[in-house]
Protein backbone atom coordinates (compact mmCIF):
# COMPACT_ATOMS: atom_id res chain seq x y z
CA UNK A 1 0.00 0.00 0.00
CA UNK A 2 1.62 3.48 -1.13
CA UNK A 3 1.42 6.59 0.80
CA UNK A 4 -1.39 8.16 -0.74
CA UNK A 5 -3.66 4.70 -0.80
CA UNK A 6 -2.83 4.72 3.22
CA UNK A 7 -4.30 8.46 3.45
CA UNK A 8 -7.17 8.44 1.31
CA UNK A 9 -8.17 4.93 2.98
CA UNK A 10 -7.16 7.09 6.68
CA UNK A 11 -9.75 9.79 6.20
CA UNK A 12 -12.20 7.54 4.50
CA UNK A 13 -11.96 6.08 7.85
CA UNK A 14 -11.96 9.19 9.45
CA UNK A 15 -14.81 9.85 7.84
CA UNK A 16 -16.76 6.93 8.50
CA UNK A 17 -15.75 7.24 12.29
CA UNK A 18 -16.72 10.92 13.16
CA UNK A 19 -20.05 10.24 11.21
CA UNK A 20 -20.84 7.09 13.61
CA UNK A 21 -19.03 9.01 16.63
CA UNK A 22 -21.70 11.52 16.03
CA UNK A 23 -24.59 9.04 15.58
CA UNK A 24 -22.90 7.13 19.17
CA UNK A 25 -22.29 4.24 16.86
CA UNK A 26 -18.51 4.26 16.63
CA UNK A 27 -16.14 3.20 18.15
CA UNK A 28 -13.37 6.74 18.14
CA UNK A 29 -10.68 5.15 20.94
CA UNK A 30 -10.94 1.52 19.32
CA UNK A 31 -10.72 2.89 16.09
CA UNK A 32 -7.38 5.47 17.64
CA UNK A 33 -5.44 2.24 18.90
CA UNK A 34 -5.85 -0.09 16.13
CA UNK A 35 -2.42 -0.56 14.54
CA UNK A 36 -3.61 -0.53 10.90
CA UNK A 37 -4.33 3.13 10.94
CA UNK A 38 -0.57 4.30 11.10
CA UNK A 39 -1.18 6.86 14.15
CA UNK A 40 -2.62 8.93 11.00
CA UNK A 41 -6.24 8.46 11.62
CA UNK A 42 -5.88 9.68 15.22
CA UNK A 43 -3.52 12.80 14.32
CA UNK A 44 -6.15 13.64 11.72
CA UNK A 45 -9.46 13.20 13.90
CA UNK A 46 -7.81 15.11 16.95
CA UNK A 47 -6.53 18.33 14.13
CA UNK A 48 -9.77 18.50 13.05
CA UNK A 49 -11.65 18.51 16.52
CA UNK A 50 -9.10 20.88 17.46
CA UNK A 51 -9.93 22.77 14.53
CA UNK A 52 -13.93 22.80 14.97
CA UNK A 53 -13.53 23.80 18.80
CA UNK A 54 -10.76 26.23 17.83
CA UNK A 55 -13.81 28.08 15.11
CA UNK A 56 -16.78 27.92 17.16
CA UNK A 57 -14.24 29.82 19.79
CA UNK A 58 -13.06 32.24 17.05
CA UNK A 59 -16.57 32.96 15.92
CA UNK A 60 -17.55 33.71 19.29
CA UNK A 61 -14.29 35.94 20.17
CA UNK A 62 -15.50 38.07 16.51
CA UNK A 63 -19.28 37.92 17.91
CA UNK A 64 -17.86 39.97 20.99
CA UNK A 65 -15.79 42.25 19.78
CA UNK A 66 -18.46 43.41 17.39
CA UNK A 67 -20.78 43.87 20.01
CA UNK A 68 -18.12 45.90 22.02
CA UNK A 69 -17.54 47.99 19.14
CA UNK A 70 -21.26 48.37 18.93
CA UNK A 71 -21.22 49.42 22.58
CA UNK A 72 -18.32 51.75 22.33
CA UNK A 73 -20.16 53.97 19.74
CA UNK A 74 -22.68 53.69 22.00
CA UNK A 75 -21.10 54.78 24.70
CA UNK A 76 -18.97 57.49 22.42
CA UNK A 77 -22.46 59.03 21.35
CA UNK A 78 -23.86 58.88 24.88
CA UNK A 79 -20.87 60.93 25.50
CA UNK A 80 -21.29 63.74 22.91
CA UNK A 81 -24.72 64.16 23.78
CA UNK A 82 -24.03 64.36 27.59
CA UNK A 83 -21.43 67.04 26.47
CA UNK A 84 -24.18 69.10 24.12
CA UNK A 85 -26.27 69.15 27.18
CA UNK A 86 -23.85 70.66 29.24
CA UNK A 87 -22.77 73.06 26.92
CA UNK A 88 -26.27 74.31 26.44
CA UNK A 89 -27.28 74.22 30.46
CA UNK A 90 -24.08 76.53 31.12
CA UNK A 91 -25.12 78.79 28.27
CA UNK A 92 -28.69 79.08 29.86
CA UNK A 93 -26.65 79.03 33.43
CA UNK A 94 -24.61 82.14 32.37
CA UNK A 95 -27.94 83.74 30.89
CA UNK A 96 -30.01 83.47 33.52
CA UNK A 97 -26.84 85.27 35.34
CA UNK A 98 -26.81 87.69 33.05
CA UNK A 99 -30.48 88.74 33.42
CA UNK A 100 -30.44 88.55 37.58
CA UNK A 101 -27.63 91.14 37.40
CA UNK A 102 -29.59 93.44 35.53
CA UNK A 103 -32.48 92.72 36.92
CA UNK A 104 -30.23 93.80 40.81
CA UNK A 105 -28.71 96.91 38.75
CA UNK A 106 -32.32 98.00 37.67
CA UNK A 107 -33.75 97.59 41.26
CA UNK A 108 -30.59 99.29 42.81
CA UNK A 109 -31.62 102.68 40.28
CA UNK A 110 -35.21 102.43 41.79
CA UNK A 111 -34.37 103.08 44.94
CA UNK A 112 -35.98 106.40 46.65
CA UNK A 113 -33.15 108.25 48.20
CA UNK A 114 -35.92 109.54 50.75
CA UNK A 115 -36.97 105.58 51.58
CA UNK A 116 -36.23 104.13 54.74
CA UNK A 117 -33.06 101.91 54.75
CA UNK A 118 -34.85 99.61 57.01
CA UNK A 119 -38.57 98.49 58.33
CA UNK A 120 -37.84 99.14 61.59
CA UNK A 121 -37.42 102.91 61.49
CA UNK A 122 -40.93 103.55 59.65
CA UNK A 123 -42.26 102.32 63.14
Amino acid sequence: MGIIERETTGLGQLEAVEGKSANGEGDVAGLLRSPENDGRIGVDYVGSLIQRVSANSVQEIDRLISYLRTLREGLHDEGERVRREIVEFATLNQAAMQSTKLIAESLSHLKRPDAPASTQEIS
